[in-house]
């Protein structure tokens, strides 16, 4: 069947149909927020996670992820972003009302934190499947250090509707597949990947760190200081996706691409089975001694370090390449995003809004095969925005030449205008467009960029970060204990936990093997 080759105009054109309008109505959403819990008085909590809160292995919507300290909260997929929030809103309660007095941090990049030792790794207990999340995340911190690991983002999860789908195959003259499917989310990756610069100059929140996040840390970054211990670059936006934060220099070797699922999935399989001779010294199992997992560039396919990934829900013990593989993609995963600590859920709906009109847009716009050069161009574009962001005179590679952030920004809002117009008549709102209209009042005043309005407050005050966050810690504490719940109740939750722990423990008492079988069994499964 030959494909029919659309521009972005008559895409538009053909979604303001009546069947387009419904499929897109019934796109979904969810959230995956991480927060330090820490002290009153800012420091971070050595106590492990609360029994009230459930397992973190086995819960649905309260885990943990790197550190016993560093909470995840995940919501279901939704309709509305309103959902999600409050959704959100609701596991916040119960869990500010449920950690002794302690409080979240609300900022990406961690305070008060002296030494990489005094970062609790996060313990899932006693099971072979525990012990593996366990050791992967010793893996981390030997590669890596704790400290970055201890940052902490929001993921958005965002899928199509099968519906919407459909139409979609039929309008390009193709059959509506498994394959089809996931051949156009990549198609809508490659886009994000060329413009995704825009995500943290909109979002970025982490202009400034804590001196001790530089402890022992070699850079060239030629920082300035505010307050008493706080370091930062005048234009930056965010710190947490530079070299500092939460990146891999080694990874980028890789070349990780994603121009169709096999070459995806190939390349991801192929780190985790090359051997890397940066962390071959750090024991994996030899004489009982886990320091890893392996010693091969990704101990697990989710050690990528990447802005976006095309996810499929994993069942049991399966890798993500493999449920790729299996089931296509079911959604995507956008990664790029700082918590918004002018939120007290870390991300707003209308946020959530801008992120639908700027997805949908990636997938209406042709997207080129990306080459060597188009992934260096669109890292180093990255790059230049986390640093340099709020530069007026930022200019930024299109097609190797050399244009203006600021005019690049205006021909993409030109298209959001039109694509959120296209989700308002299918919503039956002006949400959307509300949502691109305070986006670019951001590009036409760096100030307003949340990056922004922290150095605006830190600089008048000659404050430090740690205040400013632990100031909204203790707020958003007050918020949290005066929200009443609107999907759940307290004891939905208490009941959740509980049946988490017996979860738990069902999967220790079956337990069959030591964990050195349980680990080359793993790896040795045969892939898809």
């Amino acid at each position: 069947m030959t494909v029919t080759q659309l521009n972005f105009e008559q895409r538009l054109e053909a979604l303001n149909a009546s069947t387009f309008i419904k499929g897109l109505a019934q796109s979904r959403r969810g959230v995956e927020r991480e927060a330090l819990r820490i002290e009153k008085d800012g420091t971070l909590s050595q106590k492990g996670h609360p029994e009230a809160l459930g397992s973190a292995l086995t819960h649905e919507s309260i885990t943990t992820d790197f550190s016993e300290s560093l909470l995840e909260f995940i919501t279901p997929p939704a309709i509305h972003a309103q959902t999600s929030i409050e959704q959100l809103q609701d596991i916040h309660k119960f869990v500010s009302d449920n950690i002794d007095g302690e409080l979240l941090w609300p900022m990406s990049m961690p305070c008060f934190i002296e030494d990489e030792d005094s970062i609790p790794i996060a313990n899932f207990g006693e099971s072979n499947v525990g012990k593996m999340k366990s050791v992967y995340r010793v893996g981390l911190k030997n590669r890596y250090g704790s400290m970055m690991q201890a940052i902490a983002g929001v993921h958005y999860n965002f899928s199509f509707s099968e519906s919407f789908w459909a139409h979609w195959a039929a309008l390009h003259k193709q059959e509506h597949t498994q394959e089809q499917v996931a051949q156009d989310y990549f198609s809508l990756i490659r886009n994000y990947r060329r413009t995704c610069w825009l995500i943290p100059y909109l979002f970025g929140a982490s202009p400034a760190l804590c001196s001790s996040f530089l402890n022992n840390k070699s850079h060239k970054m030629k920082f300035e200081k505010v307050g008493k211990g706080t370091y930062y670059l005048p234009y930056a936006t965010s710190l947490r996706m530079s070299d500092l934060g939460y990146t891999n220099a080694e990874q980028s070797a890789l070349q990780i691409c994603y121009n169709e699922l096999d070459n995806y999935v190939r390349l991801l399989r192929e780190a985790m089975q090359t051997p890397s001779t940066r962390f071959a010294g750090f024991a994996a199992g030899e004489d009982g001694n886990w320091q890893q997992l392996s010693h091969n560039i990704l101990q697990i396919e989710n050690e990528l370090y990447s802005p976006i990934r095309p996810k499929q829900p994993t069942l049991s013990l399966e890798k993500p390449t493999d449920a790729l593989v299996n089931r296509g993609v079911s959604y995507i995963e956008i990664r790029a995003l700082d918590l918004d600590p002018f939120s007290a859920t870390g991300i707003s709906s209308e946020q959530m809004d801008f992120l639908d009109v700027y997805l949908l847009t990636c997938l209406m716009m042709p997207s080129e095969q990306l080459t060597p050069d188009t992934i260096a161009e669109a890292r180093d574009n990255m790059d230049a925005v986390v640093l340099e962001g709020r530069n007026p005179e930022l200019c930024l590679k299109e097609h190797g030449q050399s244009v203006k952030m600021r005019d690049w920004a205006k021909s993409l809002f030109e298209k959001f205008e039109s694509v959120a117009r296209l989700l308002d008549k299918a919503n039956d709102t002006e949400r959307y467009s509300q949502a691109v209209g305070t986006q670019w009042s951001k590009i036409c005043d760096p100030d307003q960029t949340p990056s922004g309005q922290i150095m605006s407050t830190l600089l008048a005050d000659d404050a430090d970060n740690s205040a400013l966050g632990l100031l909204l810690a203790k707020e958003y504490a007050d918020t949290y204990q005066k929200l009443s719940y609107t999907h759940h109740q307290e004891s939905d939750f208490a009941a959740l936990a509980e049946a988490s722990l017996k979860a738990q423990q069902d999967i220790e008492s079956e337990d069959d093997k030591d964990f050195a079988t349980f680990i080359r069994d793993y790896y040795a499964m045969e892939q898809a």
